[in-house]
């Protein structure tokens, strides 16, 4: 059963007040049309429309001392929040954090103000990336893909409440044909089998299942995907695990009409046959996309080197009238 305290926060919405959760035992009360307030890493938050006297609020809040406490202005509606006290593994998750945060605001700009009103997304897994966009405001129409059979399913019950969340248990290629996955444990099922470094990196592809699946081509479903939308403006999300060039080709005389796309590009090869970072690049820009944004994915925390970036591309030419 909730506690009184519990019960208290969870009516404090109702009553035009933000609620955020700063540490166990810790929250932040502020007003609605105020602070907004993301946490970003283990001792540091993102505050918007924030002012320098708010970090001893957030201290006193946390049960930190106020001198402890460094912010970095983030233009001129938001600052940073950071507990001089980092380590070097809280400053790695700060960095994770904060580009994660910023990468998934830049989309959110970028679907607003290219009006986008459809989001193709590949390599679904269980919906984190739907809900991502629905978080940050984004209530077009999404058009999910996960071929897994157990993880389409947990994806079908995440979006049976919206009725503009679609689900499609397919893969996408080149070619409409079965073909067998490689079913790994979290978000890394993939086609292609794993390279020697993929191997010794990821433990988890040591124990994998196979499982037969459908692919499709994505020319092949746009009609029906798009059913109901005036004028559609279409946004490509690709995530399939090293093979969203070739999902990417079966979208056929369709590629044009995307006003963007991210995909995930790869500097080191984690699956056999996955195409380099400056291959997939070159392949999209070929199609008239350009770069607005490189959020790293992967980082290697021994040395620091990144081993995928999410790289986020727009059609100058399909900004609206």
């Amino acid at each position: 059963m909730p506690t009184l305290r519990r019960r208290i926060l969870d009516l404090l919405p109702r009553l035009n007040i933000n609620v955020t959760n700063v540490e166990p035992g810790a929250a932040l009360l502020t007003r609605r049309g105020g602070y907004r307030i993301t946490r970003v890493g283990p001792r540091s938050w993102l505050v918007r429309r924030g002012k320098d006297g708010f970090a001893d609020q957030i201290s006193r809040m946390a049960g930190k001392s106020p001198k402890k406490w460094s912010s970095v202005a983030l233009g001129p509606s938001a600052r940073l929040f950071l507990d001089g006290r980092l380590g070097d593994e809280d400053e790695f998750q700060m960095h994770k954090a904060a580009q994660d945060y910023m990468g998934a605001r830049h989309v959110a700009a970028l679907l607003r103000h290219h009006q986008v009103n459809c989001v193709f997304d590949v390599g679904a897994n269980i919906g984190q990336y739907g809900r991502r966009l629905r978080q940050h405001g984004y209530r077009g129409r999404i058009v999910s893909f996960e071929p897994v059979s157990a993880t389409a399913e947990k994806l079908r019950r995440v979006a049976e409440d919206d009725p503009e969340w679609w689900v499609y248990p397919y893969a996408l290629g080149r070619e409409e044909r079965v073909d067998t996955i490689n079913v790994v444990y979290g978000s890394m099922s993939s086609i292609l089998d794993p390279t020697m470094f993929g191997n010794e990196r990821y433990k988890r592809f040591r124990n994998t299942r196979p499982e037969e699946i459908d692919v499709r081509r994505l020319d092949s479903l746009m009609d029906e995907a798009l059913k109901g939308i005036d004028e559609p403006r279409p946004y490509l999300k690709l995530d399939t695990q090293g093979y969203d060039l070739e999902a990417f080709a079966g979208a056929g005389v369709w590629k044009s009409e995307f006003v963007g796309l991210q995909s995930e590009v790869a500097l080191m090869r984690i699956y056999e046959g996955m195409p380099r970072m400056t291959e997939a690049i070159e392949t999209y820009e070929a199609e008239g996309f350009e770069i607005t944004g490189m959020y790293p994915v992967t980082r290697e925390e021994t040395t620091g080197r990144v081993l995928e970036f999410d790289c986020v591309m727009t059609r100058a030419d399909a900004l609206p009238a």
